[in-house]
């Protein structure tokens, strides 16, 4: 049986069941004649009758009662294959989702995705993976689930959901001596900056506001984190010009003494996605939990508009 024909297990299986030729063909759809075409075959395979004859009726001989559990069990599994998988229960589900993100884009929603995880699948986990300087090949590779970032161009064949957009605000020490006069963007390019860039980058569209006014900013720290980057202003005369205005919760929270204030320049708001790869897109869990992510980030956006 060097290339078996598998659609004879449905055969098989629906023989068993009926122990009539004539209604296993009604089931499957075929005529009589081609339903005992199949049971001869079948009994050529299985070197066995498996039908005989009882008075009127047909009977299931003992290899074939034998066979009986052993092909029904082989054509659910096939049928199985080709069933949409659901996931029936996030509670009982133990997986480790890892996002790659950062806290400019992600911060204080990653803390109520893990407070909202820890209810829904207390048996998951959540890995928040960093950016790393030169994007790499983790989401084709299946190293991460989801990539959360701002909007940019990604491999044709890459999912992608918009979660969000957010904009931006200045952000300085509270006592700083921009907020004692009127904020004009002479006076916001006269201080220092603070970019934000994990591969070291110190221009931005800032800049590019700020020259077409004939200014220009000097940077003078670079840092490839928000968080570290807020810990730099207390106390000091330098400014964070780009502070997303979905992270104020979080900067509230830690109780720096800093204040914000609007931009004297345009800065266009930019939209958070979240990414994942083409064999991830039909997995339960993985749908479940996208879900969860863009539940989540809606509710975050409804608290802070």
């Amino acid at each position: 049986m060097s290339n078996p024909d598998l659609n004879l297990l449905i055969a098989f299986d629906v023989l068993l069941d009926e122990c009539s030729v004539t209604r296993a063909a009604e089931r499957l759809h075929l005529s009589p004649p081609a339903m005992s075409r199949a049971l001869a075959r079948i009994r050529e395979l299985v070197d066995d009758p498996i039908l005989v004859r009882s008075g009127r009726h047909l009977v299931p001989t003992p290899r074939a009662l034998e066979l009986r559990n052993s092909v029904k069990a082989a054509v659910e599994m096939a049928q199985q294959v080709f069933t949409p998988k659901q996931l029936t229960d996030p509670a009982l589900l133990q997986r480790v989702f890892h996002i790659r993100t950062n806290d400019f884009s992600f911060g204080e929603i990653a803390r109520q995705l893990v407070v909202q995880l820890s209810k829904q699948a207390p048996h998951s986990s959540l890995c928040i993976v960093p950016e790393g300087v030169v994007d790499d090949h983790a989401l084709a590779e299946g190293r991460i689930d989801l990539y959360i970032t701002s909007k940019r161009e990604f491999s044709p064949d890459t999912k992608q959901q918009k979660l969000f957009d957010t904009s931006f605000v200045g952000i300085a020490c509270a006592n700083h001596p921009l907020f004692a006069q009127a904020i004009t963007a002479e006076r916001f390019a006269s201080y220092g900056h603070i970019s934000v860039s994990r591969r070291g980058r110190s221009r931005g569209p800032v800049d590019q506001q700020l020259q077409t006014l004939g200014l220009k900013r000097h940077v003078a720290v670079i840092s490839p984190s928000l968080f570290s980057a807020l810990f730099y202003l207390p106390g000091s005369d330098l400014i964070l010009p780009t502070m997303p205005r979905n992270m104020l919760m979080t900067v509230e929270r830690l109780g720096l003494p800093l204040r914000t204030f609007e931009l004297p320049v345009e800065v266009n708001p930019i939209e958070i996605m979240q990414v994942w790869h083409p064999r991830f897109d039909n997995d339960p869990a993985h749908q479940w939990f996208r879900r969860l992510v863009k539940t989540v980030c809606l509710s975050h956006v409804e608290k802070n508009s």
